[in-house]
C-alpha cells in the first residue's frame, strides 16, 4: 500500500509559463510506503523545493495527481509537519512555547488546547528531551546554539504528531559535528514514531545515512533520473559512513547528479521503476 503517491505530476508556476511549455518539474512519479524515509537530491534549481510544496499541498500540480494516505491532495495538508534550513523560532517565545505553536493553529488541537494544555506541555517536554533539550524549555532562541534551535524546530514540526514530515535542507547551515548529531536525533525519532519523512538535501552522505530510498533529480526542469534503495542495515550509526559499502553508494549517487542523458525524455514512472 502506498502512502505518498505522485502520478505523472507536472508544474508550471503560472499560465504563461504553462503555455510556453516551461515547467519547474516534469512527469514526476513516485510511491512511498507507510513509514518510509525518502530523500530528494539534485543540483541547485532542480525543483527539490517545488516538490516539497507539491507534497504538502502548498502548490497544485498543473497536470497529474498527488495522493497522501489514499486521499487526493487539493490543499495544505494538516497531517504534515515542516522544518527548513532556518529554524525561524519566534524570538519572544521560550523554547517550549515555540514548540507548542502549531497546537495553537492546527485543528483539532487549537480548540482543545485550553482543556489539554498540561498534556500538550508534557508532550512538548518529552519531545525536547528526546533530542537533548531537557532543561532548555524556558530558554529563548537567542540563548540557544544553532544546533539547539534546529532541534527545537524539528520538535515544533512534530508536536501535532503529523504522519508526514517534510524537511527542506534542515541541517545545511550547521557545522559537520552538529549536523551528524542531528542525523542521529532524527533517525531515533523516526524509528520511534514511524512517521513518513521526505528530506530535501544537497548532502549525499546525509541522504544515504538517513533514507530508505534516495531519488536523484535532474537539472531544471526537474525530473527523476534515478531511484536508489539504501539497503544498509538499520539501526545505522555513524561508523557506517566510513565503510566501503556506504562510500560506494555515495559515489554512485554523485555520478547521477547533474547528469543529462536519454533518461530526461523518459516518463517519471519509467525512471522510478
Amino acid at each position: 500500500m502506498s502512502y505518498v503517491d505522485f502520478r505523472r505530476v507536472w508544474l508550471a508556476y503560472n499560465e504563461q509559463l504553462w503555455k510556453q511549455g516551461k515547467f519547474a518539474v516534469e512527469d514526476i512519479s513516485l510511491t512511498l510506503k507507510k513509514g518510509e524515509f525518502a530523500a530528494i537530491v539534485g543540483p541547485s534549481g532542480c525543483g527539490k523545493s517545488t516538490f516539497m510544496k507539491l507534497a504538502t499541498g502548498l502548490k497544485k500540480p498543473s497536470r497529474g495527481e498527488i495522493h497522501v494516505d489514499g486521499q487526493p491532495v487539493d490543499g495544505p495538508l494538516k497531517i504534515s509537519g515542516m522544518a527548513f534550513q532556518a529554524a525561524s523560532l519566534l524570538p519572544w517565545r521560550t523554547t517550549l512555547a515555540n514548540v507548542m505553536l502549531p497546537l495553537e493553529i492546527v485543528e483539532p488541537h487549537r480548540s482543545q488546547l485550553r482543556a489539554r494544555r498540561a498534556e500538550y506541555e508534557a508532550r512538548a517536554r518529552e519531545l525536547l528531551a528526546s533530542v537533548g533539550l531537557a532543561g532548555y524549555e524556558d530558554k529563548f532562541p537567542w540563548q540557544l546554539s544553532g544546533g539547539m534551535q534546529q532541534r527545537a524546530s524539528i520538535c515544533r514540526a512534530l508536536i501535532h504528531e503529523p504522519q508526514l514530515l517534510l524537511l527542506d535542507e534542515p541541517f545545511g547551515a550547521l557545522d559537520a559535528f552538529t549536523r551528524e548529531e542531528l542525523w542521529c536525533a532524527l533517525r531515533d525519532l523516526q524509528a520511534a514514531k514511524g512517521f513518513n519523512v521526505i528530506l530535501v538535501t544537497h548532502d549525499l552522505r546525509e541522504s544515504v545515512f538517513l533514507a530508505d530510498t534516495v531519488y536523484v533529480m535532474s537539472k531544471s526542469p526537474g525530473r527523476i533520473l534515478h531511484r536508489r534503495e539504501i539497503e544498509l542495515p538499520r539501526p545505522r550509526d555513524l561508523e557506517i559512513t566510513y565503510t566501503p559499502a556506504f562510500t560506494e553508494i555515495v559515489h554512485e549517487l554523485r555520478g547521477h547528479i547533474g547528469g543529462i542523458s536519454g533518461a530526461l525524455r523518459k516518463t517519471g514512472a519509467e525512471v522510478a521503476q
